[in-house]
């Protein structure tokens, strides 16, 4: 299995820190969050992993070279010159896929000691079109499945319904066959891509309560994902 890890964010919330290094960087327990991303990538068989880049993508480049790769092959797509987004990200990195195989989809900023592998079971199980990892946890933008586990919509605040409503975690399996189902061009979100789509190919949802899961996206956030690393083993 390959992987792609959205590292091109720019961490504005985080300043100071990212005025001298991009998000995917910020340090987690003396590491990286882009190392931490890519071992865990590793300790679940993952050798080929694209990241894109795009705020002070020298920095990222620089230390990839200071550790080799990691010893994997670790290739680069490049939005300096324009931010794509996850859906926009992705679509541009889509030749990297060309194997026809299942794809791990990663956020950098994100602490998580969700079992990959596991993940991967679970998609080849429902034999989907994309698998998206969601937690039962408090946010303004969470996703409906139905009683299948089936994604159908975006969840509005105050709505009545049914389905069931969870947050979106940042990790995803895809079939690259979503490829051949186009819907936007340049800048936009992966998970806009899977509402347009979701009607007409199965999209479901892995639960993954039970595990670690923080997002690096502010100081507070940050101090959280500290407190836990040094408690916690994520490789």
């Amino acid at each position: 299995m390959k992987a792609m890890i959205f590292a091109a964010g720019l961490g504005t919330r985080l300043r100071p820190i990212t005025d001298q290094i991009p998000k995917a960087m910020v340090p987690v327990g003396g590491k990286p969050m882009l190392q931490i991303v890519i071992e865990r990538c590793m300790h679940a068989g993952i050798k080929d992993i694209i990241l894109n880049v795009h705020y002070l993508p020298e920095v990222i480049l620089q230390f990839l070279e200071s550790q080799e790769n990691f010893g994997i092959n670790i290739q680069i797509s490049d939005e300096t010159d324009a931010l794509l987004e996850t859906g926009g990200g992705l679509w541009k990195a889509k030749e990297f896929f060309k194997d026809g195989e299942p794809f791990l989809v990663a956020n950098a900023d994100v602490l998580t000691n969700i079992d990959i592998q596991a993940f991967r079971n679970y998609h080849d199980q429902h034999q989907c079109i994309a698998t998206l990892a969601v937690r039962d946890r408090p946010g303004s933008r969470k996703l409906l499945f139905d009683q299948n586990g089936r994604l159908t919509g975006r969840s509005t605040l105050g709505e009545t319904t049914k389905q069931s409503a969870f947050a979106f975690s940042g990790y995803h399996i895809i079939d690259p066959e979503i490829f051949k189902y186009p819907t936007r061009e340049g800048k936009f979100s992966i998970t806009d891509w899977y509402l347009d789509i979701c009607h007409q190919h199965t999209i479901v949802a892995y639960r993954h309560d039970q595990d670690i899961w923080v997002d690096i996206g502010s100081i507070e956030k940050l101090q959280e994902a500290e407190r836990i690393f040094e408690e916690e083993t994520f490789i």
